[in-house]
């Protein structure tokens, strides 16, 4: 669509919804349109201007056309009913007829609130169950060593007074990891031998 033609459709919607405001006797605060840019764009700086002003009670209620011209996802359209329930602002949209005030647009607001959970608590079973295969498999879990080193070689550059952090960065272990090989080497270090002591003879 051309950007022209994309302008006509953005009038036409803002036309509609004004009507629809003036019929219901709402006062518009203000109107929020992305011209130019699909509703699939993840950058849309007029709703993000939208949420700023949400989060700052400027209005009671989002009035938009379709929910397509509205949410680039159905999580993106989950998460921001879900910000507006939480702020007490309601959500219409005049194409699919749907007011989360009445008692069916409360109800398909919970249905999808429901499928996105779903979706989440599948997700993290998933997730879960790669974990544990995992490690019945015997397979390292985090972040792995750059590099297989000895303490020998990381007594020599604590020898050299290379620092701690620098030691950790460049071996990719932990800074706990390298102050433990120096407990550990100044605890296994032999202690000179005592000198001789040659002791007198008590006087009577």
């Amino acid at each position: 669509m051309s950007t022209t033609k994309e302008s006509q459709n953005v009038a036409t919607q803002v036309q509609a919804l004004t009507l629809f405001a003036k019929q219901k006797k709402w006062h518009i605060t203000d109107i929020y349109a992305d011209r130019g840019i699909s509703g699939s764009k993840q950058n849309r700086p007029e709703l993000d201007r939208l949420m700023l002003d949400a989060s700052r009670r400027k209005f009671d209620a989002v009035l938009v056309a379709r929910f397509d011209r509205f949410a680039r996802s159905v999580k993106h359209l989950i998460q921001a009913l879900e910000t507006f329930q939480a702020l007490g602002i309601h959500f219409i949209s005049l194409s699919e007829s749907i007011d989360t005030q009445t008692p069916i647009g409360k109800m398909i607001f919970t249905v999808l609130a429901a499928v996105a959970e779903l979706e989440r608590s599948l997700i993290r079973e998933r997730v879960q169950m790669g974990v544990d295969r995992a490690r019945r498999e015997g397979k390292r879990l985090g972040r792995p060593r750059n590099a297989i080193v000895e303490d020998a070689t990381i007594l020599r550059q604590l020898q050299k007074k290379v620092s701690v952090s620098a030691i950790a960065r460049e071996w990719g272990i932990a800074r706990s990891t390298v102050r433990g090989i120096a407990r550990k080497a100044k605890g296994t270090r032999r202690q000179p031998p005592a000198a001789p002591v040659r002791r007198r003879p008590a006087r009577r």
